[in-house]
């Protein structure tokens, strides 16, 4: 058998030598030195194998080393080679081992120098693979960019009033068409958290190839904008390189890619095309945040959503989060909803004023904390101060005084409760905070623009009622605090807090407007010194049944007096030169008015009286108007208020003047009351320089029934008609009447005095 073996591998032999043209001897000689070499050639393999590994081990460190990069291309490719060269030699190891065990036998002799032919060519081959392990190109390039860098930030998921934001913006990036989304609202909102949301958000990760996060802020800069891109995208951007190339670059770079760019607070508009994000690109989208709404307009957005505060179970559920542990106690629940409260549903707040909280650990600190928060922003509150900074940079960013006072003002209404856009222009319009504007319907315009800002820059909020705004009661403490420091705008507002007295007179004379509506007031001040008081709210008071005689004595600058559902059961009101320019509507709710007296005076332009104010006083017996004859009333305005007047049904006394003959004939044809026997008047018609009857002074008994006509021209037939009921008559600077006679002797039965002046000197008649 073995001879056998024998000839057969001398056969080989001779094949193999013929195949390489070598002589039999020639190769016998070179197999010899490589069975020889058997284990030489295996131990420098393996010295071989070891450097290799040596250096594919530095490799692979130095890669995990830098884990902001990645591995070349080039160095992949090696490390794989290397990889198949390890197992190739742990082959030709195992075969090094048999032939170790079989090493007496003579047959194994061609097989061992086969065998170290191979290990001396895998040697080298794995010294030729240990050179080009050097890597001239480098070990690591920088790292393709991710498609989203997860951000840590708070989940809306189960916070619905915060989550349906992140849902909307969802839907309008799913529209092809949309390509611009603006998200707004005020300071604290969470529109930082639903922009991160959306970051993190599974569904955008399918969406977009890469999405870009840009925290932009007030100290912004298209090269700092850019800079934020070029770094999410890993672009080396050169040393002088300017703002018009390196858009060029990000623009490139984005060509082909479906992306998404988030833009956090934004605070001034600006042309995304100068950063380089193309103005027509198909594939990549932009949302952007910010505090005001008509910067989403300026910056070309499809669509804006509007960021709501939290209801009142997310706004629990979150502080309830983030304070942790302590919320377990049964009795401190009821202190953390009403703390909640005081947050007016702010993310931001919450979280400020739940760092706060989490380090009280009994009900007694936690009471205190709520009695400190509800004296904020008077007081100081660890960790708070940041937030009041920040909604002091809205308001102080409004660019023009009128619109601070306006903002000022709606700290007067209740917190969160509904104002009547209609009734705040009446107010701004009477304060004279709309100055150099007199036509009521011009003001009107100018007051709605400014209500615009306020609601564009998040200061002012639209309610769920139409044509109704809201303000918050963080703001409108900020507001509070502002008015206090403000010598000509400092507030008393004590709202909706059950008050059965009214404040001390000391609060009423420091201040410039009051109001203290939705109370349970039963009484006033006497006489209050309020001389620079302008507004006097006291709304909604229903106890409150009488003013004192002097109350609005000192009230010279008042402008805005409402009584709504106050003094329901008033019978007089007399509001004669207190500096009340205009009739309040709500004094048409007081049904039970006997008695009411008025000036019109000083008003400008305008209604002085509201449409069906007079007319709704079913009950009034008596009616003063005292018109300052130096202040010009339209004739239609006159006209309005003398029709009311004719509605009354149980008036029995009326002291008014008629501009013009033809206002006192109206009343005449409309009402029927004058001629009863019980009814008394003084009536002026015409324009005369006092409202004054001179010849009343003259008498030691009371005259009930005067009429005084002035500067006209002529005999009017309603005139010969009154003087039928007149006992006094005064006849003011009136041409061509020769004769009271002229008036018809028949109508003056029931004179009982003249007085005539202007024409020669005066005179009077008994």
């Amino acid at each position: 058998m073995e001879s056998v073996m024998v000839e057969a591998a001398a056969s080989a032999i001779a094949v193999e030598a013929y195949k390489d043209g070598r002589s039999i001897f020639g190769y016998v000689s070179q197999k010899i030195d490589y069975a020889d070499d058997f284990k030489v050639n295996f131990e420098k393999m393996n010295e071989q194998a070891k450097m290799l590994y040596a250096r594919r081990d530095d490799v692979e460190a130095e890669i995990n080393k830098n884990k902001m990069k990645r591995a070349t291309k080039e160095c992949e490719g090696w490390i794989n080679r290397v990889k198949v060269a390890e197992q190739e030699v742990l082959k030709l190891e195992s075969k090094y081992k048999k032939e170790i065990v079989h090493a007496w036998r003579y047959a194994r002799f061609w097989s061992r120098a086969n065998l170290s032919k191979h290990m001396a060519k895998k040697r080298e081959e794995l010294q030729v693979l240990l050179e080009k392990g050097k890597l001239d190109n480098g070990v690591v390039a920088e790292r393709s960019p991710e498609p989203v860098r997860v951000i840590d930030a708070p989940i809306t998921e189960d916070k619905p009033s915060l989550h349906w934001a992140v849902e909307e913006i969802l839907g309008n990036l799913r529209e092809r068409n949309i390509k611009r989304i603006g998200l707004w609202g005020m300071v604290g909102t969470g529109k930082t958290t639903v922009m991160q949301n959306l970051n993190n958000c599974e569904e955008v990760k399918k969406m977009f190839d890469i999405v870009i996060w840009v925290s932009v802020s007030k100290a912004w800069s298209i090269e700092k904008v850019q800079d934020a891109i070029t770094q999410r995208l890993k672009l080396k951007v050169e040393g002088g390189v300017n703002a018009v190339e390196t858009a060029q670059l990000i623009s490139n770079e984005l060509a082909g890619l479906r992306y998404l760019l988030l833009l956090d607070e934004v605070w001034d508009p600006f042309d995304i095309h100068e950063i380089g994000i193309p103005n027509n690109d198909k594939d990549g989208k932009v949302v952007f945040a910010s505090r005001f709404r008509d910067l989403c307009y300026d910056m070309d957005a499809d669509e804006l959503v509007n960021m709501k505060r939290l209801s009142d179970t997310d706004a629990y559920k979150m502080f309830e989060e983030k304070v942790g542990r302590t919320m377990k106690n049964p009795s401190i629940i009821p202190i953390a909803k009403l703390v909640v409260r005081e947050c007016a549903g702010l993310p931001l707040l919450i979280d400020k004023v739940a760092r706060v909280f989490r380090k009280k650990d009994n009900i007694h600190l936690w009471r205190d904390g709520l009695r400190s928060l509800q004296r904020w922003p008077s007081i100081n509150i660890q960790g708070m101060d940041e937030v009041l900074e920040f909604l002091k940079f809205c308001y102080e960013d409004l660019d023009g005084e009128d619109k601070k006072v306006c903002f000022l003002y709606g700290a007067l209404f209740p917190e969160d409760s509904d104002i009547f856009v209609d009734y705040l222009m009446e107010c701004w319009k009477a304060e004279g905070f709309l100055r150099t504007i007199d036509e009521f319907r011009d003001a009107r315009d100018r007051g709605h623009n400014i209500l615009h800002d306020l609601i564009n820059v998040s200061l002012l909020e639209k309610s769920t009622m139409k044509r109704h705004v809201r303000m918050n009661k963080v703001l409108r403490n900020m507001a509070l605090k502002i008015s206090s420091r403000v010598l000509d705008h400092k507030f008393l507002a004590r709202t909706g807090e059950g008050l059965k007295e009214a404040p001390k007179e000391e609060e009423w004379a420091s201040a410039s407007r009051i109001s203290l509506m939705d109370n349970d007031l039963c009484s006033l001040p006497a006489t209050p010194n309020c001389t620079n008081l302008s507004t006097l709210l006291l709304q909604r008071n229903c106890n409150l049944m009488m003013i004192p005689d002097s109350f609005f004595l000192s009230m010279q600058r008042l402008r805005v007096l409402d009584l709504h559902e106050a003094l329901v059961h008033l019978e007089v009101l007399d509001i004669r030169r207190t500096g009340i320019i205009s009739l309040p509507i709500q004094v048409g709710s007081l049904t039970h008015m006997r008695c009411l007296r008025m000036s019109l005076s000083n008003c400008g332009a305008g209604n002085p009286v509201s449409a069906k104010v007079i007319s709704s006083i079913s009950l009034l017996e008596e009616l003063i108007i005292d018109v300052d004859p130096n202040t010009s009333w339209s004739d239609q305005v006159m006209r309005t208020i003398t029709e009311e007047v004719s509605t009354l049904t149980r008036l029995t006394s009326l002291t008014f003047s008629f501009p013009k003959v033809e206002c006192l004939e109206i009343f005449v044809r409309s009402s029927r009351l004058w001629k009863d026997l019980s009814f008394t008047f003084q009536f002026s018609v015409g324009t005369c320089n006092s409202v004054k009857y001179h010849i009343l002074d003259y008498f030691e008994y009371q005259l009930c029934k005067c009429l005084k006509y002035a500067n006209d021209e002529g005999i009017h037939p309603v005139i010969s008609e009154v003087l039928t009921q007149t006992e006094v008559f005064e006849l003011i600077d009136h041409k061509n009447i020769l004769s009271l006679s002229d008036f018809g002797i028949e109508n003056l039965s029931k004179l009982k005095s003249l007085f005539s002046g202007g024409l020669q000197g005066y005179h009077m008649h008994y």
